[in-house]
């Protein structure tokens, strides 16, 4: 069984963010770290390729510079290899760009039984890229899995709702997006760490896999201006005279709330 990961490699969250004054985008230099979100997709991969007696994990990445620490933690993890699209032109690219341009790379790292990503990243949050790239590939999709398994050419899966979870089943190949929890990743050990060293990781760009226009080109839409969001004003307290009862019904009333 193979499978197929998308890993978002992100700034480091615990350091404060910067923005590019050129284009008011997130600054994306220097070391990135793999995506805590997609980390629980690379241990669901690890998972379902150990329960099929055989196959291995690739993972797909998109990131400026060359950068590849954030996705050698996967491979640290037990990834076998990768595939980066590193390419200046990508900058500003919007979720659909993002999502042709991983369906692109998802094909240069060969066929799989199935592809799956993290349900939004913690630097993005649209939330939309792994239903896109299913559409680009022409694959069925199940969104927020809760539990994940492949039985035969059938991809069974439990949908988190907000009452529980829906038993969804499709065919394969299919992409598949988990949720946050759906397993405990793995810590790399040092043995991985030093494995990963040497794991290849084919390094493309935009042109190589044919996806075009990118950027802010294939987004036609650019950030014209950044504002603070406003601090919030303080609340009004209600002294219980015992009449509390009704300055709320009014207040409420007057946020036409009841």
């Amino acid at each position: 069984m193979n499978v197929i990961v998308c890993v978002k490699q992100i700034p480091d969250p615990a350091q404060p963010g910067e923005l590019d004054p050129s284009d008011n985008t997130l600054k994306r230099e220097g070391k990135l770290i793999l995506d805590e979100s997609d980390s629980y997709g690379v241990e669901m991969a690890l998972q379902l390729v150990d329960a099929a007696g055989g196959g291995e994990v690739s993972i797909i990445s998109m990131a400026p510079n060359d950068e590849v620490s954030g996705m050698r933690t996967a491979l640290a993890m037990g990834a076998a290899k990768g595939v980066l699209v590193s390419d200046p032109d990508l900058a500003g690219s919007d979720a659909l760009t993002t999502a042709k341009v991983l369906a692109a790379a998802a094909k240069h790292a060969g066929e799989a039984d199935l592809i799956i990503a993290g349900t939004e990243s913690s630097d993005g949050y649209t939330g939309t890229v792994p239903e896109q790239m299913a559409e680009v590939l022409g694959l069925p999709s199940i969104t927020f899995a809760k539990s994940v398994a492949v039985e035969g050419g059938t991809l069974k899966v439990n949908r988190q709702t907000e009452a529980g979870y829906d038993e969804v089943e499709c065919p394969t190949p299919a992409v598949v997006s988990v949720t946050a929890g759906v397993v405990e990743p793995r810590y790399p050990s040092f043995k991985g760490i030093m494995a990963a060293k040497s794991k290849p990781v084919d390094t493309v760009t935009a042109a190589d896999l044919g996806v075009t226009p990118v950027g802010w080109a294939g987004a036609d839409q650019q950030i014209v201006d950044i504002a603070e969001a406003p601090a919030r004003e303080a609340g009004e307290i209600v002294a219980d005279d015992g009449e509390a009862h009704l300055k709320i019904v009014e207040f409420l009333e007057g946020l036409k709330v009841i």
